[in-house]
């Protein structure tokens, strides 16, 4: 599942002009980001699935090698095809390793992550075909929105057009990237490289802190509770708006950029993971904690939701958001920060690599019952929460 709005650009740029013009906030322009480029990035992790894809169709021609592989996609919705390939020392090993150094690479990512190669069958519709023995092609995943057709190999190394709209009657096994660790492994990095560049602040500390931030903040602890904890807001349920996808794409990657200013007077900038979040049109109930309170000065923050498809450089996607927050500070009265987010990031990471979900502006602590964001692609409900501490 694939979110995109290239639209909101226009929009956010405009906002923040007028924001620039009204004083509200100093804002310096954003230095160019010193990585590589997403364009790069995107095109390295591209060839190196269609490289494994290839590698895979070909070792499939092994009929003890490719039917531990038939049983393997048969009984899990993803199978780790390097760990499963080293495993069984197919023929396609060494390429497969080869593609996991260069997708680590391009995704900034240290070796160390593991794995990230995954297969699964393209459709439930090609189970049964699969079962009774028919030899798969393979293909790797698309991650434009804007492709019609993709290559499937077969065992010989030929190419097969398919069109990503009409799931072919023939098994495909898809190659794709384990977003879920990939995610969570690059949100890692995301902290870190804002942490280094300062949009990290601490929150209070000493005597009776939490106290003194619960008075500064409006509000008082709550009864009974404990002298020690922090105001939060939590997603008690969520929902996003989807479109009809292809076959071809696997699960959706969502995570959200909480953003607001810390007490050091800079901009703050906290990653939550949503690994829930996979399906459009469908409702969760995570009880996730979003905003941890403490962490800000003001009683607002605001929420940027993106959809991570496989592409990303997380330290480039983290040096954008920094270079475009560090010019923002804090003159005394709360400043939305989502536009800068956006305009932060580069133009040529919108087309279908990190896309913009959705976006609430100015959430408040207090904040309890159902919040519509802006681009009217989801909602929320959300509810004030004190975690006490032990």
């Amino acid at each position: 599942m694939r979110y995109s709005l290239h639209p909101a650009r226009v929009t956010a740029s405009i906002a923040s002009c007028l924001l620039v013009l009204s004083g509200a906030a100093s804002v310096a322009a954003a230095p160019p980001v010193d990585a590589v480029s997403a364009d790069n990035s995107g095109s390295a992790v591209a060839t190196a699935e269609d490289r494994a894809a290839s590698a895979i169709a070909r070792s499939l021609s092994s009929p003890a090698w490719r039917t531990r592989v038939r049983k393997a996609v048969l009984t899990s919705d993803e199978v780790s095809i390097t760990s499963l390939a080293t495993e069984a020392g197919s023929a396609a090993r060494p390429t497969l390793l080869d593609a996991e150094r260069q997708i680590a690479t391009a995704k900034g990512l240290g070796f160390t992550v593991g794995p990230l190669l995954h297969m699964r069958l393209g459709a439930d519709s090609m189970r049964a075909a699969l079962a009774a023995g028919d030899t798969p092609w393979v293909a790797a995943a698309v991650n434009d929105d804007d492709t019609k057709v993709i290559s499937a190999y077969d065992t010989n190394g030929q190419i097969h057009a398919l069109d990503v709209r009409s799931v072919p009657t023939r098994p495909v096994y898809v190659v794709d990237i384990d977003g879920s660790k990939a995610l969570a492994a690059g949100l890692d990095i995301v902290r870190e490289v804002l942490h280094g560049r300062g949009l990290s602040s601490p929150a209070p500390t000493g005597p009776n802190s939490v106290r003194k931030l619960l008075r500064h903040q409006g509000l008082p602890s709550p009864a009974g509770a404990a002298s020690s904890g922090y105001w939060t807001t939590r997603v008690t349920s969520v929902r996003v708006s989807d479109d009809e996808e292809p076959w071809i794409k696997g699960k959706a990657e969502i995570y959200t950029l909480v953003t607001g200013f810390g007490y050091n007077g800079k901009a703050r900038v906290d990653a939550v993971n949503m690994p829930y979040l996979d399906k459009g049109k469908t409702t969760y109930h995570p009880n996730q904690i979003l905003i941890n309170w403490s962490y800000y000065k003001y009683n607002q923050a605001d929420v940027v939701m993106m959809e991570d498809d496989g592409n990303t450089n997380y330290r480039d996607l983290a040096k954008a958001i920094s270079a475009g927050l560090l010019g923002i500070t804090d003159l005394g009265a709360y400043t939305s920060l989502t536009d800068a987010v956006l305009n932060a990031i580069p133009d040529n990471w919108w087309t279908d690599d990190d896309d913009f979900v959705e976006s609430w502006y100015s959430l408040y602590k207090n904040a309890n019952g159902s919040f519509h964001g802006a681009r009217g692609n989801g909602w929320m409900n959300l509810q004030p929460y004190f975690v006490e501490q032990f």
